[in-house]
């Protein structure tokens, strides 16, 4: 009896139970799109209806990007999970620039605040907080990536270094950003590079070699096991079944989540900002948080780290072809000073974080200065819009946004210039994995010495 509970399929039982309450709303009230907090479903019902099934369908999307590292390399299936974890988050940006194509000045400003507040809440809740848990799990998992160093605050996650192709994207992806304001809008340009930059980036991935994989535990490793077809047909289906179940799920979830939030007094731009991202970006987290459990710190961050990549790219750029088609013809989204000074922030603290791991760590101190910078804008904004009529509140808050942004920059030249060697040494291997990806195809992730 004991050995029959530590097989491997009993827990993949028990999260698609927690999917089965989600399953039977969907069905009962019509499928995608029927199911509206307040009106069939109370909003807390939403909440924690949707949010079991998030929670299980996010751990069989970890299991089956995990099973996949048996046959892809390792980068190109946790791209394919970041995208699936954070395809909610499209899906809300796509509704809101479809609106704008309709005619709605408001619904083109909402697309972008709700694309910058999950790219600032990814960085600053997300890295920020993954670093923080995993130093502090890493004195029971013994995870060989958390370096423990003399001094306050000092103890350190650190990365592979496969991971200079990502970070040397994101930079090129970021630099890229703060240019988009300056058109007034998102358009066809835009697109063409930041899209470009992203199937690039996938072209050069796909190509790298496929290394054995680490020992995963035994839900992955038993699927591992598998031949190779059955083993193929359980990795796509877990994607398939845990997109579609956290794609269905996160807009009810949110909606409950706003609707929550709205009975205490929440501003509803200032939801639709942080959080209905905080709650599509919630399945990301939950991956990433079971892979730094299990002493893979890296995998996570490399995570979380495509996941910015994707999201700084193929969001900013898809955004625009869906307001092209909605409005029947090539057109530019376009958006308010508030939105661009948005942009402004969000490209400084991409920076910043970049900055952080241009050495391939980041620190407790590192984190928390992440964390504290993140939270202090967002509560400042807060209480703004809470205090002053919304004129004077839309008014302070762009000064707010300057301030932070000249603030990120500040620190990231700084770090730039403490760590310019190793930027030169991540710009290299770059250079040297995308020659070798695109010519030889196996070049990646060859060892190099440590800063």
């Amino acid at each position: 009896m004991r050995s029959r509970l530590r097989h491997p399929l009993v827990p993949v039982a028990v999260t698609l139970l927690l999917t089965v309450p989600w399953l039977w709303v969907f069905g009962t009230y019509g499928g995608y799109g029927a199911v509206h907090p307040g009106e069939n479903i109370t909003p807390a019902a939403a909440v924690a209806v949707a949010g079991l099934s998030i929670l299980g369908a996010a751990f069989i999307l970890a299991w089956a990007a995990e099973t996949a590292e048996k046959d892809v390399p390792q980068a190109f299936a946790i791209a394919v999970l970041a995208v699936l974890a954070v395809a909610p988050e499209y899906a809300v940006d796509a509704l809101y620039a479809w609106e704008a194509g309709q005619g709605s000045a408001q619904a083109a400003n909402l697309a972008v605040a709700n694309m910058t507040g999950a790219n600032r809440i990814l960085i600053g809740l997300g890295w920020a907080g993954i670093a923080l848990f995993s130093i502090y799990r890493a004195a029971r998992t013994h995870d060989s990536a958390v370096e423990r160093r003399e001094g306050f605050l000092a103890d350190a996650v650190t990365l592979d270094r496969g991971i200079s192709l990502e970070i040397t994207f994101l930079l090129a992806a970021t630099a890229f950003a703060f240019l988009v304001p300056l058109s007034g809008g998102i358009g066809p340009l835009d697109t063409l590079v930041l899209v470009g930059l992203y199937v690039l980036y996938i072209l050069v991935i796909i190509r790298g070699d496929v290394e054995e994989p680490d020992a995963h535990g035994s839900v992955p490793a038993y699927f591992q096991g598998l031949p190779k077809l059955p083993r193929a047909a359980v990795v796509l289906a877990g994607f398939v079944f845990s997109g579609a179940v956290i794609f269905t799920a996160v807009h009810p979830f949110a909606e409950g989540l706003e609707q929550v939030g709205l009975q205490y007094g929440v501003p509803e731009f200032f939801m639709i900002q942080w959080l209905a991202p905080l709650a599509s970006e919630s399945p990301e987290l939950i991956v990433v948080a079971y892979l730094v459990n299990k002493a893979r710190s890296t995998a996570g961050f490399n995570a979380l780290i495509s996941s910015k990549l994707n999201q700084w790219t193929l969001l900013i750029g898809t955004l625009a072809v869906v307001y092209s088609i909605s409005l029947g013809s090539i057109g530019t989204l376009a958006f308010d000073a508030k939105q661009a000074a948005e942009i402004w922030i969000t490209a400084a603290q991409s920076l910043f974080a970049i900055a952080i791991l241009a050495n391939f760590s980041i620190s407790a101190r590192e984190a928390l200065l992440l964390l504290a910078l993140f939270a202090s804008q967002v509560l400042a904004e807060f209480s703004l819009i809470q205090t002053y009529p919304e004129a004077t509140a839309t008014a302070l808050s762009i000064t707010v946004l300057y301030a932070y942004t000249v603030l990120y920059l500040v620190l990231a030249g700084v770090l730039f210039a403490k760590r310019r060697r190793s930027v030169q040494r991540l710009l290299r291997r770059t250079g040297r994995d995308i020659r070798g990806a695109l010519t030889s195809g196996g070049e990646r992730g060859r060892p190099e010495h440590a800063d």
